[in-house]
Order: structure tokens, then sequence, then C-alpha cells
């Protein structure tokens, strides 16, 4: 990335999705104040609150590396600011990497939507 590269930075109050589960999106977050719950949604309307990220953390990071629907939703937990990660600047960061570590990558996150498939049942 050169000089050049804006950062974009997105503000959610409390209650606002920051991604739906199922939708598609090639963006990760990561939190720079606040604090995000991860839910997973049910078939008969209750949710599953699978976790929740603070300041420092990153999320979404999934749809990057498989470009697959999203496993969950993001919401804001409180007032959160987050970095956006674009599929640009992620790709490029990726471009550098040894193919090890980006077919690594690539197991990592089908292993991870396996075991979401296999508790989500």
């Amino acid at each position: 990335m050169g000089r050049d590269t804006i950062i974009e930075r997105k503000t959610f109050p409390v209650g606002e999705l920051i991604f739906k589960e199922g939708s598609r999106g090639r963006t990760a977050y990561i939190i720079q104040e606040g604090r995000v719950e991860i839910i997973k949604s049910h078939d008969d309307d209750t949710e599953t609150m699978l976790g929740e990220i603070g300041k420092g953390g990153i999320f979404g990071e999934m749809s990057l590396i498989d470009d697959r629907p999203r496993m969950a939703s993001a919401r804001a937990a409180e007032p959160t600011t987050v970095i956006v990660i674009t599929e640009q600047m992620f790709l490029h960061k990726l471009d550098n990497a040894d193919p090890f570590i980006r077919g690594l990558m690539n197991i990592m996150a089908e292993t991870i939507r396996s075991m979401g498939n296999t508790t989500a049942n």
C-alpha cells in the first residue's frame, strides 16, 4: 500500500448491525473504539451470542479469505468505531506472503466454517 492509501473508519451506534449473517462482503474490521457482539441467528428468531470483541480486535476476516457468506452477524454493543480492511488492502498484503501461508489460511478457513456448521445444527 502506498502513502496515498486512505484508511476508512466507520462509526456505529449501540445495537446497529455492522454486517448480517449470510451476507457477502469482502471486508474485515479492526475495532478502534467500542465493543462488538458476534451473533448467530436461529430459525425460531432467537439468537446466540458467540462472543464479544473489544478494542484492537479484528472480525469479519473470513470473508476476505474465502469469499463465502458471513457465518454470523456483528452488532455494536456500545458506540463503536472500526477501521475497514478492504479486499484490496488484504490482497496486497497476501501477495507478499509465502504460498504456504496462503494455503494454510484457506485450510483454516474451511475448518472454522465446518466447525460452525456442526455447532449450528
